[in-house]
């Protein structure tokens, strides 16, 4: 049986809205499709594009109207109360991506920086090619395929999704600026195949949202733009019945992180090691003492800062991290 799918083109909200009618319903174990859009709506294909108003209307907004993100999908079966458990089965990220920078959004320089080229408006696209799969879940980055003013430069990519969310409880958020217990666009680079993704739900349904796909992102993406790319999401979903969490939850092969969405940026970190002292100690029963000293002596624990980007009210988004051997 052919597999439930979004097509890019009704990919198109830009509000985690619990009052929206669902695109579809899945079950319990149903593997689905979201073809995602890039987070410019298309806008920048070409490197004489600009991050402008010309190109990205949807800037003129407050919030703007970009990062547009395909649900709500409902999943039967799930309650409010529960937790919801996303498996990321497969990433395919289109044959290009592009990155940019708006005026003054130099990130950590800004205005005034010793390098003026980092000023004005820019856009540069990066070429994708396939890998040993023949898609691009495993391919590479090419940075001056169409422009020649850098190195010969190519990268693994390491596709992910940006914006992954449930509706929020009573909130209606902005999918480029939303962020809290719910997800939002929180730029995690660890939302990629193989991980499994636990979230709260607050409405019946889980109310799932997806988004905002990158092709490969440092940390923190400190300018606001990654690799962004239109790509095709492959999820299945399951439910923990009567367990509520207090921020979003990540099952690697071999770790377990916690995030968190906050300001400022090292009460977030707080927060993050104490929800992860909390599920080591909770649902691994760890001892408590055990539990503390890990996060002070261990040196394969890992705080990760996945979002501290300047533009806008985003939060920042940080990881706590722990491998499962340790459990």
């Amino acid at each position: 049986m052919a597999l439930q799918r979004l097509p890019r083109e009704k990919a198109t909200a830009f509000l985690l809205d619990y009052r929206v009618e669902p695109v579809f319903r899945v079950k319990p174990g149903e593997s689905f499709v979201i073809e995602c859009e890039d987070a410019l709506q298309g806008g920048i294909r070409t490197p004489d594009r600009l991050p402008t108003p010309e190109f990205m209307p949807g800037f003129k907004a407050i919030p703007a109207e970009e990062n547009p993100v395909g649900g709500p999908v409902y999943i039967e079966g799930v309650e409010k109360g529960d937790t919801l458990v996303v498996d990321i089965e497969k990433i395919i990220v289109d044959s290009q991506g592009v990155t940019c920078w708006t005026n003054h959004s130099g990130g950590i320089f800004g205005p005034g920086t010793l390098w003026p080229e980092l000023e004005p408006p820019y856009s540069h696209i990066i070429k994708h090619l396939p890998g040993p799969s023949g898609t691009t879940r495993d391919g590479k980055g090419v940075l001056n395929q169409f422009q020649n003013d850098f190195r010969k430069v190519t990268w693994d990519l390491a596709p992910f999704i940006g914006t992954f969310a449930v509706a929020p409880e009573r909130e209606i958020e902005a999918s480029i600026v939303g962020q809290g217990p719910y997800g939002g666009n929180m730029d995690v680079r660890d939302l990629k195949e193989g991980t499994k993704i636990y979230l709260p739900v607050y409405h019946d349904g889980g109310l799932l949202f997806c988004g905002d796909v990158h092709a490969s992102q440092g940390d923190t993406e400190i300018y606001g733009f990654a690799d962004e790319c239109r790509a095709e999401v492959t999820f299945s979903c399951d439910v923990i019945k009567d367990k509520t969490i207090p921020n979003p939850r990540l099952e690697k092969a071999d770790t377990i992180v916690t995030l968190c969405s906050y300001r400022p940026l090292d009460e977030a970190i707080r927060r993050a090691i104490f929800d992860l002292m909390d599920w080591m100690i909770t649902d691994y029963g760890m001892n408590p003492k055990e539990a503390y000293i890990h996060i002070s002596t261990n040196p394969d624990f890992r705080v990760n800062v996945y979002q501290m980007t300047p533009v806008g009210r985003i939060n920042f988004t940080v990881g706590a991290e722990i491998p499962k051997k340790y459990l």
